[in-house]
């Protein structure tokens, strides 16, 4: 195994290896690029008799390993194809108590609950909007290797359930080879700005459904949204735009204000600093870190106080409707609504019980489905409390 700060040469050293074998080898063609970049971690197969090589091979990434042989007084080295098979799953749960929390229930990986926030990261606060009882179907592609389960890939499609408002989504690639997200008639899911300008994970994921209105550690200001996190939490741009204010601006203490084209702004307060790069003039881009949590100015703690401005009016962040990127249209459209209608007919059917792998460690619950091919059945395994 690989150590930190390890080398060829230096493990070679350490095992009394010969160095002479390490240069015949390092002198092969094409191959001294696969050997001496090395990673803490990486596994190097070594054989050897006496300290002569007999065979070296590493995994070079994760559909290729290298092996070197010796052969006679000489080495011969190829690159074995390590192919891999993605498989789909379709599973879904109600939440309790958090996303997170729901998704491990219905066995779902953080990985994956994390790319269905940013599915639906335009439409949906998943710092101050998500409710008991809200719920969610997502299908997902599995990554496996000669049937041992590596990661998970993309999602495919899914539905959140929010406050009774049903949100839904489709991955499309187009023929440039740029992948978005698209509502089942084509309209793009991406819009001008995120609903957050602060990651949900960063926040907290949990609330509190015995409180009177059922949001964990947020508090909802008059003319914007507060956003109560950890100092020194990353505060991003809502949209691109271009800063035209960073300072100390009264109550709201350390801030930024970004206009977005002649008739947005948005507003950032209470932060404890500033972004490097983030001056009078620069142009950022949504998503981008500008600057960090803290409790500056007329804070009793440590929170984002976030505004949204039309023509200097100030709207409800939460409900302001956003514009959005264009739909999809013309020859685009009709194989997007030929990949999306299976898809969404995945989402929405049952499938019995079936064994499946056990990615992050807890037990398979529900019901759920696991298909090679490309567009699944699918399954549905809602979770509620604790695990079925």
């Amino acid at each position: 195994m690989v150590g930190r700060n390890d080398t060829l040469d230096a493990i070679f050293r350490r095992m009394a290896l010969n160095m002479s074998d390490l240069a015949a080898i390092r002198a092969l063609p094409g191959i001294r690029r696969n050997l001496d970049f090395l990673k803490p971690g990486d596994a190097i197969k070594l054989t050897h008799t006496d300290g002569n090589i007999q065979e070296l091979s590493r995994k070079v990434s994760e559909t290729q390993t290298l092996d070197v042989v010796r052969q006679n007084e000489r080495f011969e080295a190829k690159l074995i194809d390590n192919p891999v098979e993605t498989q789909v799953r379709t599973a879904g749960a109600t939440i309790d108590s958090s996303l997170f929390q729901a998704a491990a229930a219905a066995n779902i990986s953080d990985l994956v609950a994390l790319k269905l926030a940013n599915v639906f990261a335009w439409d949906i606060d998943f710092v101050l909007d998500i409710r008991e009882g809200d719920r969610f179907t997502v299908m997902y592609e599995q990554i496996y290797q000669q049937g041992k389960y590596l990661r998970d890939g993309e999602v495919l499609a899914a539905e959140f359930v929010n406050n009774g408002k049903v949100y839904r989504a489709v991955r499309f690639v187009s023929d440039s080879g740029n992948a978005g997200y698209y509502t089942p008639s084509g309209a793009a899911m991406r819009k001008a700005f995120l609903r957050a300008p602060v990651e949900f994970t960063r926040v907290s994921s949990a609330f509190n459904p015995h409180r009177r209105h059922p949001i964990l550690n947020t508090i909802r200001g008059h003319m914007g949204t507060d956003y109560a996190a950890p100092t020194g939490t990353p505060v991003h741009a809502a949209g691109d735009g271009r800063v035209t204010f960073t300072g100390w601006r009264g109550g709201y203490g350390n801030a930024v204000l970004i206009t977005h084209g002649s008739e947005v702004s948005t507003l950032y307060g209470h932060m404890s600093r500033f972004a490097r790069q983030v001056h009078v003039g620069t142009r950022v881009q949504q998503g981008e870190v500008i600057g960090y949590v803290g409790m500056t100015g007329l804070a009793t703690g440590p929170h984002l106080h976030y505004e949204y401005l039309t023509n200097g009016v100030h709207r409800n962040p939460q409900t302001v409707k956003l514009p959005g990127a264009e739909a999809l249209h013309g020859e685009a459209l009709q194989r997007f609504l030929e990949l999306a209608a299976p898809l969404m007919a995945g989402l929405q059917q049952p499938a019995p019980p079936s064994a499946l792998p056990d990615p992050v460690g807890t037990a398979s619950v529900g019901a759920v489905s696991l298909s090679a091919s490309p567009v699944p059945g699918g399954g549905d395994s809602r979770i509620k409390g604790a695990v079925n």
